[in-house]
């Protein structure tokens, strides 16, 4: 049995399926051409059905140019905040740890007795290490909670 593909050839399904005797562009010749099985099929043309995939476009970056990583990298961030909680002789434990769940944002009952308990015993705890606008507002909140707070730069990063 021979099967050829003359060139690039444009088949709609049906010239490939139903392909008439002795065309030129048929893909299937000689005495068997009813048994052929075509092995490939490269199609182009605008017509339907499949064609020819383009080749991607890749963007080249210029030496000179930076990337939106590299942008986001050289960004300079706030240098990072402590939130400290003093200690103090109003407040019990229990309300101290309650506020402290409250107003910080994913506060453990653990981490929470354990920063009450540093500030009881050592008179200040570290609560938070965050940005500045963030520690400002963390502190106001747990001063208006009847807290005593304050905010420090944080020396060597978080």
């Amino acid at each position: 049995m021979k099967s050829a593909i003359c060139g690039r050839v444009g088949l709609s399904p049906t010239q490939f399926f139903n392909p008439n005797q002795g065309d030129r562009y048929s893909l299937c010749k000689g005495p068997c051409s009813n048994l052929c099985i075509p092995m490939a099929l490269v199609s182009t043309g605008s017509g339907k059905g499949g064609g020819l995939l383009e080749k991607p476009v890749i963007e080249k970056v210029t030496p000179g140019r930076e990337s939106e990583f590299d942008l986001k990298k050289s960004r300079k961030t706030a240098p990072p905040y402590r939130v400290m909680l003093h200690n103090d002789n109003y407040n019990k434990r229990e309300y101290v740890v309650q506020v402290l769940m409250k107003v910080i944002p994913g506060m453990t009952v653990d981490n929470a007795v354990n920063i009450m308990q540093e500030a009881h015993y050592n008179g200040l705890s570290v609560v938070l290490i965050c940005a500045q606008a963030d520690a400002e507002d963390h502190c106001m909140q747990l001063r208006g909670n009847g807290l005593l707070s304050s905010i420090e730069p944080a020396s060597g990063g978080c």
